[in-house]
């Protein structure tokens, strides 16, 4: 049999997709049922318990095939990243609307109609996805509305076909956010999960985890005597780390060690990090 990444294909011992039938051994092979997140943000557990790890969140709106649904955990496969794990089923639904519209912002508010004044029903996440079947405006303020009636200030969304120009810029609106091991939404974002949501919201969808990233995304650099040859744009990789380089000199991450989105001199970065883990393990231009 054909190795498969257990993080990107739906195969136990006793369950697997059944797009992987004749490449992996399993008791019993499924077709995945089409379904999307309808919380805020689910947490991706390694396994179906309130107390395991998590692997990786999705946003509303994310579409995924469910393979599994069983005592309130549901086993999917994220469509967009092929990402598996575990969610509760509370957080998923049915798709019943095509969305038109993501979310721009780092984070924003869902309100119970077009009024900032009223207390809001919810917060969504940049990359969450909405369906927009209205508009309205209240004392000069414009909201886009939902079907449910809830709204959302209309200039925190663009149309999902529109792409940000610089993936970087979108990165460095995350400076403050909150690390999080797992994270991948504007209210806690870990390393690699920055960089897939920067890309994302500029056309790019890319893995999901650091190793998969220093693999994946565009060619291998040569960053030169000193590193002199490292731009905007390029990807710095540790064990178990990436970082994305603002100018020549300067990096910007999701760090366990300021627990925050921040910039870094890559040398600075480098010598602090050395002593745990080594130097970088590779560079990467997108």
């Amino acid at each position: 049999m054909t190795a498969h990444d257990a993080r990107l294909h739906a195969f136990r011992s006793d369950l697997a997709d059944a797009r992987l039938k004749g490449e992996v051994t399993a008791d019993r092979f499924v077709s995945g049922r089409s379904a999307r997140i309808t919380a805020s943000v689910a947490d991706v557990r390694k396994a179906p318990r309130p107390d395991a790890g998590v692997n990786t969140q999705l946003l509303f709106g994310d579409d995924v095939l469910v393979f599994e649904d069983a005592e309130g955990w549901a086993w999917i496969q994220a469509e967009r990243d092929s990402y598996v794990g575990y969610v509760a089923a509370t957080e998923l639904g049915g798709r019943d609307d095509a969305p038109t519209h993501i979310v721009s912002v780092p984070r924003t508010f869902l309100y119970p109609g077009p009024d900032l004044r009223f207390p809001i029903a919810g917060q969504l996440s940049m990359g969450s996805t909405v369906t927009v079947t209205g508009a309205a405006e209240t004392r000069g303020t414009h909201y886009a509305v939902l079907p449910s009636g809830e709204a959302i200030i209309a200039g925190h969304l663009r149309p999902v076909a529109d792409v940000a120009a610089d993936y970087v810029a979108v990165a460095e609106t995350f400076l403050g956010t909150p690390y999080l091991w797992g994270g991948a939404s504007g209210f806690g974002i870990d390393c690699s999960g920055l960089v897939q949501l920067a890309m994302r919201m500029a056309g790019k969808n890319v893995l999901r985890d650091s190793d998969m990233q220093a693999a994946s995304i565009g060619e291998p650099l040569d960053p030169g005597v000193d590193y002199a040859g490292l731009r905007r744009g390029d990807l710095v990789f540790w064990k178990g780390h990436v970082a994305v380089m603002t100018d020549a000199e300067t990096m910007i991450h999701a760090n366990g060690h300021t627990m925050l989105v921040s910039r870094e001199g890559l040398k600075d970065a480098i010598a602090r990090i050395g002593y745990l883990y080594g130097g970088p393990t590779g560079f990467r231009r997108p």
